[in-house]
């Protein structure tokens, strides 16, 4: 069994055919080996402060840093990959008005770091999703070198179409070998963990967690990424943050848009903003509603 690698500029079917049949797919090349140090530099700081992981969940020797938009700029840019965001958007549109990030977490995983224990990222939800449809498309970008010695992340491709009680094999577990800048989606549905590092060196990753917009945020999102910083990242990030509202009235503040109620933006602009995301954010309402 193996995992389906592509060229991060594999046309979109090719990405959502690999998708659909395994559940993951490694898109290689995804961003230059300069983002990543760059956000290596960033996050440093936070990791200096961060304490290891206390279960076998977030690992013995495992640190952990949130709130990636705030705390390093050039991890904006990975959220806005476009063609990460295309295959999101084709996964869970259908069942949405506009998708959310709802998560960000930078994850150094220590030497001698055991194996973590397969789990699906929809498990948060109280609710399974539809058949067919799925909560979320999850992403673990290669902030270094992955590798199956170093604890690259394990997936089981097909178990987003197996019944919840069934338990994987060993035999069906497949490390997501690949090289620094390249990135790992997979649904919330699929089984994954992170692997056991038995070399000398920390492996780097970067998840990043798109979900339906109108599920409630992992990490929030409005305090992670306060509006005095809100205001001045750009409309696409802001969107994907949570600060719009979902469908007509979901998420307003003051019965207004908060792009408008809490960032000050200038409400001709967000229409303009909408106006061009057009179908794929199935426009909302601006100029206000009244229930009967």
């Amino acid at each position: 069994m193996t995992l389906r690698s592509l060229s991060a500029s594999a046309p979109l079917d090719d990405v959502l055919a690999a998708l659909e049949a395994d559940g993951a797919v490694v898109l290689e090349g995804a961003a230059e080996s300069a983002v990543m140090d760059r956000i290596a530099a960033e996050t440093a700081p936070w990791f200096a402060q961060a304490p290891v992981g206390q279960d076998d969940f977030r690992g013995y020797r495992t640190r952990r840093v949130g709130a990636l938009v705030a705390r390093a700029p050039s991890f904006r840019d990975l959220v806005l990959h476009p063609g990460v965001l295309a295959a999101a958007e084709a996964v869970l549109l259908p069942r949405c008005a506009r998708i959310q990030m709802t998560y960000t977490q930078a994850i150094r995983l220590g030497p001698g770091e055991t194996a973590q224990p397969l789990h699906r990222d929809d498990e948060v939800y109280a609710a399974r999703p539809p058949e067919g449809g799925e909560w979320a498309v999850i992403l673990m970008w290669a902030a270094s070198d992955f590798t199956a010695a170093n604890g690259a992340t394990l997936v089981v491709p097909g178990s987003h179409r197996w019944p919840r009680a069934r338990v994987a094999r060993p035999e069906e577990m497949v490390p997501a070998v690949m090289r620094k800048g390249s990135v790992l989606l997979h649904l919330g549905s699929v089984l994954h963990a992170g692997g056991a590092n038995t070399t000398e060196a920390d492996r780097f990753g970067l998840s990043v967690n798109y979900a339906l917009g109108w599920v409630r945020q992992i990490e929030n999102q409005y305090l992670a990424v306060p509006p005095e910083l809100a205001r001045i990242l750009p409309d696409r990030l802001v969107d994907l943050l949570g600060y719009s509202v979902h469908g007509r009235i979901m998420g307003e503040t003051g019965l207004e848009d908060p792009r408008v109620a809490a960032l000050g933006r200038d409400r001709a602009a967000v229409r303009r903003y909408e106006d061009a995301r057009g179908d794929t954010v199935r426009r909302t309402t601006l100029s206000g509603y009244a229930d009967g």
